[in-house]
C-alpha cells in the first residue's frame, strides 16, 4: 500500500493520534479511506472511458508501450544488441573476459 510498510504506517497512525486526538482521529481515517476509494473509483472509471472511446486502438497501442517499458528496463548494451542482432534479451549482464595476460605488455621503466 503506497510503498509503506507495516511498521511505517503503524508511526503513522501513532503520529496521528498525537496530532487528531483520540476523539477526531477515528473521524480523520473515515475520511481518507472515503476519498481513496473515490480517487480509486474514477481511475478505475477513466480507464473504463478510455478503453470505450478509443476502443481496438487502444490495444494496438498497448503492445508498443509494453515494448518501450521492457527497453527502459534494459542496459544500453542490451538494448542495442536486442534491436541490432532481434535477439532475445540475456538474463545476465554481459561481463569483460577475465584477462589472462596475454595483452600488450608495458615497460615501466623506460617511461
Amino acid at each position: 500500500m503506497l510503498g509503506l510498510s507495516p511498521e511505517h504506517l503503524l508511526v503513522l497512525l501513532v503520529a496521528a493520534l498525537f496530532i487528531l486526538g483520540p476523539e477526531r482521529l477515528p473521524c480523520a481515517l473515515t475520511t481518507v479511506r472515503k476519498t481513496a476509494q473515490k480517487a480509486k473509483d474514477a481511475l478505475a472509471n477513466a480507464h473504463q472511458q478510455i478503453t470505450d472511446e478509443i476502443g481496438p486502438e487502444f490495444e494496438q497501442l498497448r503492445k508498443p508501450l509494453g515494448e518501450l517499458n521492457q527497453l527502459r528496463s534494459l542496459d544500453p548494451r542490451t538494448a542495442v544488441t536486442r534491436l541490432l542482432l532481434d535477439t532475445p534479451a540475456t538474463t545476465q549482464p554481459m561481463t569483460a573476459p577475465p584477462r589472462t595476460g596475454d595483452g600488450p605488455r608495458v615497460d615501466m621503466e623506460a617511461t
